[in-house]
């Protein structure tokens, strides 16, 4: 049924993949804030987990078959196959959780987290360890073998923490690059990369082996095949470059529809990945070869009747998370359709954070300028929007007159 082998469901794009034991179910996660459990062999959607309140993630497969899922809410649900609500919630971070892992014993669960700190909790309950040192973001996180953790930050630093809490400080190595990615084989070999589209072997104790251009574009996941011979590298052009590990050399590329690929993970000799088609897609890793018709219809671009508009391309950043009109589908965030004079966490169908339920302010062209000057942490504090500004005023001003005539009511 190659026509299956094609996922549709997602309502923005697929942020998180994860395959479980046995390789006939796949869990993913959305910008669109949904869960989706899928078997594999029928390309079905076997349930629709609607939870987080945020973009997910990040899915991590559990060793006894069940799953955790992390979201730009800061929080952290453990779920099991057929029930609709998780059985566990974690709530130890105040940014979003970007990685997961799940230790060599499958007794604890690490996360990192855009609040700059890595966390480990036992999956049974009890205190949490705190790893925090990164300057910013840390955006990934693995287990060594000997359950020492790595952690990946935006900083371009990997750190290699000691596995029992206690004064020791982690091993520091600093790369050319932000880094969005870790990897670690059973020998302990490390495979990291991020902003500069290299992928890094290092050895168990940080130094460098080697290193594996794919670019152009960023990295930005990474997932090991399962007798850990090969490195699979997404890549924000749209690519998934198949690595071998050992040589350090690229052996193919899969090439989809051209948008960025946001996760990826392997099933057997198959890889799986998620993009910004919306699609989680399936592919033959041994030729390179899609699994099923590779040319579903492109989703086509909000943007195209504003070719030429500066303040189209500025906010072409926002177009994943947030849409336009009120009609379009579901996004990581709120839709922009009537948003100049609209007062802030008012926007309906879309689940506010508390804390920008109770900020006195509306959007208008100042108040939008000034967001993107300072950035959202500092001027909407609480926001679970990426962090991010617009450092030139004119391109701020470009943005405003843009989204005056493109999120006007009728």
């Amino acid at each position: 049924m190659p026509a299956l082998a094609q996922m549709r469901g997602h309502g923005g794009p697929v942020r998180a993949l994860g395959v479980l034991p046995g390789g006939e179910i796949a869990v993913s996660g959305g910008f669109d804030q949904a869960v989706i459990v899928w078997g594999i062999p029928t390309g079905t959607a076997l349930s629709v987990l609607r939870f987080h309140e945020g973009a997910v993630n990040a899915v991590a497969a559990l060793p006894d078959g069940g799953f955790a899922t992390a979201s730009e809410d800061g929080r952290i649900a453990v779920w099991r196959i057929g029930r609709p609500e998780p059985e566990r919630v974690f709530t130890e971070h105040t940014g979003p959780v970007t990685g997961l892992a799940v230790s060599p014993d499958g007794l604890a669960l690490a996360s990192a987290s855009w609040d700059g700190t890595a966390r480990i909790r036992p999956l049974s309950g009890g205190p949490t360890r705190v790893l925090a040192g990164h300057a910013g973001n840390v955006n990934a996180v693995a287990y060594l073998p000997d359950s020492r953790i790595a952690t990946a930050g935006y900083d371009a630093t990997l750190r290699i923490w000691p596995a029992e809490d206690g004064n020791a400080p982690p091993v520091v190595i600093t790369l050319p690059a932000p880094l969005n990615a870790v990897a670690v084989a059973r020998d302990g070999a490390i495979a990291v990369a991020g902003g500069d589209a290299t992928v890094r072997l290092l050895r168990p104790d940080g130094r460098e082996r080697g290193a594996v251009e794919v670019g152009p574009n960023p990295v930005i996941a990474l997932a090991l095949s399962p007798d850990e011979t090969r490195i699979a590298a997404a890549t924000a052009g749209g690519t998934v470059a198949v690595v071998a590990r050992e040589r350090g050399t690229v052996l193919r590329r899969l090439v989809g529809p051209g948008l960025p690929v946001w996760s990826v993970a392997w099933r057997g000799d198959e890889l799986v990945t998620g993009g910004s088609d919306r699609l989680v897609r399936r592919w033959n890793a041994a030729t390179g070869e899609p699994i099923g018709a590779l040319s579903l219809p492109r989703p086509s671009d909000p943007l195209a009747a504003f070719a030429g508009d500066r303040g189209a391309e500025v906010y072409r950043a926002c177009v994943a998370c947030h849409a336009l009109t009120p009609e379009d589908g579901p996004r990581a965030g709120p839709t922009l359709a009537g948003i100049i004079g609209r007062r802030i966490a008012t926007a309906p169908g879309y689940r506010y954070s508390e804390a920008l339920k109770s900020m006195d302010l509306v959007w208008d062209a100042a108040t939008i300028a000034r967001l993107f000057e300072v950035g959202p942490a500092r001027y909407t504090p609480g926001t679970r929007m990426p962090e991010q500004t617009i450092t030139a005023a004119e391109d701020r001003a470009a943005l405003v007159r843009f989204l005056e005539k493109a999120t006007a009511l009728p």
